[in-house]
């Protein structure tokens, strides 16, 4: 598959979705398409420039044309308050079958295969994350926390899973669970609970994929555990002896000698000898309740070349533990890092402006927008899979600021006729050979 192609494709996805989104306008208020509406509140999580719509605005009076049309198809670019009034009345979860429709893609074209570890598992890690936090302002959809000093902070968080791979920056991002109060419950709504949601709805498709689920000790409580024994999904999840003492007993009370395996290795990291000691053992109990699951334990423990203690995690797991793969084992829970390095932190600090306030609105904008951010991540993502020219500037930037800005300059200045203009544009700037789509 082409390069343009991809976009092409892409895009395609997103408007596919966009034709069964409800539109929430009564009457002939109507100027604006949906698609043009949706489009354009895309286009800036895609250029990474809070200012594109305005700077298309200026070039459209000025020049009689746009890169928000010739890029992204959109036919007439609304005003930013009436882009806010109507998404606020589209729930977020319209879009997961955009991202319903890249996981197609790249099956079809077998690029998940590269992603898998563990006998044919993909990895897929979960962890929560704010994407806004007010003290003044709110909606119905807000969690709310009580600061020291008595004041109501209100924000809005979201648990945000993604495929990862031990020693591969790329991510792929899958649909989001927005963490919010939920119809029918006293309880203000937490990052456990939205994962046994997103577990229910997305459990049987992750069951054919194969997947192996990454979380911190937050996820490897019993009925996180067993929500997910319930859906057919392997884990391997962070189990602190602090958070779970019953456990830590009974592997301190075990027989070290009939059930508890060690091996210890010294390893040259570039600067100095540092010493691994693995531990493990099959079929520990996860509490002490009766009915509790009977997972695998594995620990990890680095020393420096003195002794001293560098670092001490440990895991509970589905999969079975062996001398011959306890190692692959703790490689990919230690994978867990992934998600707040390559993909939060990457939202956060990298030119999504995940925590910017795009608009929060009254009902459900916040959301929606928070979801289109991470559809735009996941388009670059592919992108980077599958377009040469696309890959090959990345690489040569180095920077992912650097890329984007120059694509924040370039589309604020100049009208180009495709994205794959723009990226030959851009090669020939550099003094790069065109490698082709």
């Amino acid at each position: 598959m082409q390069g343009g192609d991809v976009f092409h494709t892409l895009l395609s996805i997103l408007c596919d979705c966009i034709e069964g989104f409800p539109d929430p306008r009564k009457g002939k208020n109507r100027r604006y398409s949906m698609h043009d509406i949706v489009l354009s509140a895309f286009s800036v999580f895609f250029s990474q420039s809070p200012s594109f719509l305005s700077y298309q605005r200026s070039m459209q009076r000025n020049k009689g044309l746009n890169n928000g049309r010739t890029l992204f198809g959109i036919d007439t670019i609304p005003t930013d308050a009436q882009i806010r009034n109507v998404l606020d009345g589209v729930n977020y979860r319209q879009l997961d079958a955009v991202f319903m429709g890249v996981m197609s893609l790249l099956r079809e074209n077998k690029d998940l295969e590269s992603y898998r570890v563990l006998d044919k598992q993909l990895l897929v890690c979960m962890d929560g994350t704010e994407f806004f936090t007010s003290n003044a302002l709110s909606c119905p959809l807000c969690s709310t926390r009580t600061r020291s000093d008595g004041t109501i902070n209100h924000y809005h968080s979201a648990l945000t899973p993604a495929i990862v791979q031990p020693g591969n920056s790329r991510v792929i991002p899958l649909p989001p669970e927005i963490i919010s109060p939920q119809d029918g419950h006293d309880k203000q709504d937490c990052e456990n609970t939205a994962a046994k949601r997103w577990i229910s709805r997305w459990g049987s498709l992750c069951n054919t994929l194969g997947v192996t689920i990454l979380g911190d000790d937050l996820y490897s409580k019993l009925p996180v555990c067993r929500a997910m024994q319930k859906a057919g999904l392997q884990f391997i999840l962070v189990c602190k002896p602090t958070s779970h003492p019953w456990l830590a007993d009974w592997i301190r009370l075990c027989d070290a000698k009939k059930d508890l395996h060690e091996r210890r290795t010294v390893l040259w990291n570039g600067r100095r000898h540092l010493t691994h000691i693995t531990r493990w053992i099959n079929g520990v109990p996860l509490t002490g309740d009766a009915d509790t699951l009977q997972l695998n334990w594995a620990e990890l423990l680095v020393l420096d070349e003195k002794g001293q203690e560098i670092s001490h995690n440990s895991w509970v797991t589905t999969h079975p533990l062996s001398d011959a793969n306890v190692e692959a084992i703790i490689e990919a829970g230690r994978c867990r890092w992934k998600i707040e390095n390559e993909h939060n932190n990457t939202l956060k600090t990298k030119g999504y402006h995940l925590e910017h306030n795009f608009g929060h609105g009254a009902k459900e904008l916040s959301n929606l927008l928070v979801t289109l951010n991470l559809v735009a991540f996941l388009f670059h993502t592919v992108l980077e899979l599958y377009d040469a020219r696309y890959r090959l500037l990345r690489h040569t930037l180095v920077r992912r600021d650097t890329f984007f800005n120059d694509i924040r300059a370039l589309t604020r200045y100049i009208c180009f006729d495709s994205w794959q203009a723009m990226l030959q544009f851009m090669l020939r700037g550099l003094e790069l050979e065109d490698p082709g789509g």
